[in-house]
C-alpha cells in the first residue's frame, strides 16, 4: 500500500495550519467562499466528464493507495522463462503457461503467439489495446487536471465577488455602509486562498501520481509487447534480458544481470 498521498496531504494541511496558529483558524472559516470554490469547482467537473468517467473516481482512489503494481523485472524473468520453454518444445509448449499467467493482457499476447498469428498482427492488435488503456487512464488524470485548473478559477470569481459587493456597499459620502466590508474582503481573500489550496494540495498531487502509475502501466505492457514478438522470433533469451532491462536504471540492469547469468549457468540456458 501507497501512502504517500495521504502522508503529503496531511503534512501539507498541518504546516498551513500551523502557519495560520490555532487561534487564528477561525479567520479562514467562510462557508460562501467554500461554497463557491468547492462547489463550482465540483459543477464544473461534473459539467466536463460523462456520468461513465465520474463513476470510476472510486477506482482512481484505489489505485493512488495500491502501491506499485507493476514489477518489470519479474516481468522479464517470466518472458524469458516462456522464451526457454519455446525455443526447447516450440510455441505450442507456451499453451499450457498461457493459463498460468494472470494478467490479461500478458496472457492474451501468449495466445496469439500459440495461434500462429503474423507477427505484425500481433503487434498491432496489443499496441492498439495500450493505446486504448493509455487513452482511458489519460482521461482519468485529466479530470484531477481540470480540477487543479477550475479550482484556482472559482477562487478567482470569489474574488471578483466579494470586491463587488464590497465597492457596491462603500458610501463614500460617509452615509454608512461600512458595516459589510469586512464579510465582503473575506469573501474576496478567502476564496482565493481555498481556490489555490484545493488546486495544489488535492487535485494536483492526485494528477501527478495517477500519471505515475499510468507511466508504470504502460512500461509493464511495453515489456510484454516487446517480449512476445522476440519470443515469437526466436530469440536467444540472454539476449532477450538484456534488451528487455535495457528501460531499468544502469544499477539494476547490471544487478539483475549477474542474477540471471547465474541462472543461465545453473539452468543451461542457452
Amino acid at each position: 500500500m501507497d501512502l504517500t498521498t495521504l502522508i503529503g496531504l496531511i503534512v501539507g494541511i498541518a504546516l498551513v495550519v500551523n502557519g495560520i496558529t490555532i487561534e487564528k483558524l477561525g479567520n479562514f472559516a467562510d462557508a460562501p467562499s467554500l461554497l463557491i470554490v468547492v462547489g463550482g469547482t465540483l459543477a464544473a467537473i461534473i459539467a466536463s466528464y460523462p456520468l461513465s468517467i465520474l463513476m470510476d473516481i472510486p477506482k482512481h482512489m484505489m489505485v493512488l493507495f495500491r502501491g506499485k503494481k507493476y514489477n518489470v523485472p519479474a516481468l522479464v524473468e517470466q518472458i524469458v522463462d516462456l522464451a526457454m520453454v519455446a525455443r526447447q518444445n516450440g510455441l505450442l509448449a507456451l499453451e499450457e503457461k498461457a493459463e498460468e499467467i494472470k494478467d490479461p493482457f500478458f496472457k492474451q499476447g501468449v495466445l496469439m503467439i500459440v495461434d500462429a498469428n503474423d507477427p505484425d498482427k500481433v503487434r498491432v492488435v496489443l499496441e492498439r489495446e495500450l493505446e486504448n488503456m493509455m487513452t482511458r487512464h489519460d482521461q482519468a488524470a485529466g479530470l484531477y487536471e481540470k480540477g487543479s485548473a477550475y479550482a484556482p478559477a472559482f477562487g478567482m470569481i470569489g474574488t471578483l465577488v466579494g470586491l463587488i459587493n464590497m465597492l457596491k456597499g462603500m458610501n463614500l459620502d460617509g452615509g454608512g455602509g461600512a458595516s459589510s466590508l469586512g464579510q465582503d474582503m473575506s469573501v474576496a481573500l478567502i476564496t482565493t486562498f481555498y481556490g489555490s489550496a484545493l488546486s495544489n494540495m488535492f487535485f494536483h498531487p492526485i494528477a501527478k501520481k495517477l500519471r505515475i502509475r499510468q507511466d508504470e502501466e504502460e512500461l509493464y505492457c511495453s515489456t510484454i509487447i516487446e517480449g512476445i514478438i522476440a519470443i515469437q522470433a526466436g530469440e536467444n533469451p540472454k539476449y532477450l534480458r538484456e534488451h528487455l532491462l535495457a528501460s531499468l536504471k544502469q544499477s539494476k540492469q547490471k544487478k539483475l544481470l549477474a542474477a540471471g547469468a547465474g541462472k543461465g549457468a545453473s539452468g543451461g540456458e542457452e
